[in-house]
């Protein structure tokens, strides 16, 4: 925590905390969807400039030079094994500093465009904040929507009722 929390104070010292924000997120993702990116990383007969290339390279096509500098930094100091926590520190510390939530909306079918953005503007408004808002469709719900937010979940599809029927008739 305590190199995110550097990075996002470097990161609004020089006015970039949002690129270095896309280059944390980016790293985050790239962590959760190729494994093996964990397991070059904590390889000890990787090279330092390997390592350094592999990150930035994690990081989209061009991370910020502060996010270059960053990775320099981490592997200089042999704490690379922690790099996707620090990426995930930072994305939160900078999501909380701007007053960011995560919002997203499950449904049995894509929704349109206008729908998503009914449904964000109104989680913004219940949240105060702006809202990262996602959409994907999930046929197993059958009907209705799921919208989670923050802490919160609205469970309003057809799967979840019928469950619920079923536990009474139990």
């Amino acid at each position: 925590m305590r190199y995110a929390r550097a990075l996002l104070k470097s990161a609004q010292a020089q006015k970039c905390e949002d690129a270095v924000y896309q280059d944390m997120t980016l790293l985050g993702e790239a962590y959760l969807k190729v494994p093996q990116l964990r397991e070059a990383i904590d390889n000890p007969m990787l090279s330092a400039s390997d390592k350094t290339k592999l990150l930035t390279t994690a990081m989209g096509d061009k991370p910020s030079p502060l996010s270059q500098e960053f990775v320099k930094l981490v592997i200089k100091e042999d704490r690379e094994s922690i790099m996707q926590l620090m990426a995930a520190s930072y994305v939160t510390l900078y999501r909380k500093d701007k007053n960011i939530i995560r919002g997203r909306l499950i449904t049995a079918v894509p929704v349109s465009d206008a729908t998503k953005a009914r449904m964000q503007k109104m989680v913004e408004t219940k949240t105060q904040g702006t809202v990262e808002f996602e959409s994907e469709t999930d046929e197993s719900i059958v009907g209705g929507f799921i919208l989670e937010y923050d802490t919160y979940r609205l469970d309003c599809s057809v799967k979840s009722k019928l469950n619920s029927i079923l536990k009474r008739l139990s």
